[in-house]
């Protein structure tokens, strides 16, 4: 037996300890948010937060987990009532086909919670490893930044995206 705290949740599980975490979550937990894009840790689709660290879910086994706490998506709020960040992907329609929003957010929450303001220097750095096929990685850097700034309770002003200059 496994024991994995996700999301807040203790969930015990009887499967192989050298099981990925990205299989744990998707295939035990239903949690399907984080993707498996790559297998080895090098697009971010799986990325999810262990102890407040962006983690490649694809590449831990849950055997190195216990007694850890996992975050996903899902633990971010829900489709009614989006966290921060991901009220921000939308807000910057910072997604096109979606397949990467979640491993994007998860690394996005990671950096904000341990760092209220961070430069565009900062944020392009540490989001540097999560790959966006699309590329729409100019209104991820949007997203981040309007949601460092609603997290530190300013006003953001809304997005002008389709708008027309005048």
């Amino acid at each position: 037996m496994i024991k994995l705290t996700v999301n807040g949740h203790v969930h015990n599980l009887d499967i192989d300890p050298a099981t990925p975490l990205l299989y744990a979550l998707r295939d035990d937990l239903q949690l399907n948010a984080a993707k498996y894009g790559c297998g080895l840790g090098q697009c971010g689709a799986c990325t999810v937060m262990v102890d407040g660290q962006a983690a490649f879910s694809c590449l831990v086994p849950v055997s190195a987990l216990e007694a850890k706490q996992i975050k996903t998506v899902e633990g971010l709020g829900s489709i009614a009532k989006p966290g921060a960040v991901s009220q921000a992907f939308i807000d910057e329609q910072a997604a096109q086909c979606g397949y990467c929003s979640a491993g994007m957010i998860m690394r996005a929450q990671a950096l904000l919670e341990r760092n209220h303001n961070p430069t565009e220097a900062e944020i392009r750095a540490h989001m540097q490893t999560n790959l966006c096929r699309c590329g729409t990685h100019m209104r991820i850097i949007a997203a981040v930044k309007r949601a460092a700034a609603s997290m530190r309770g300013q006003r953001v002003e809304p997005a002008l995206h389709g708008e027309i200059a005048r």
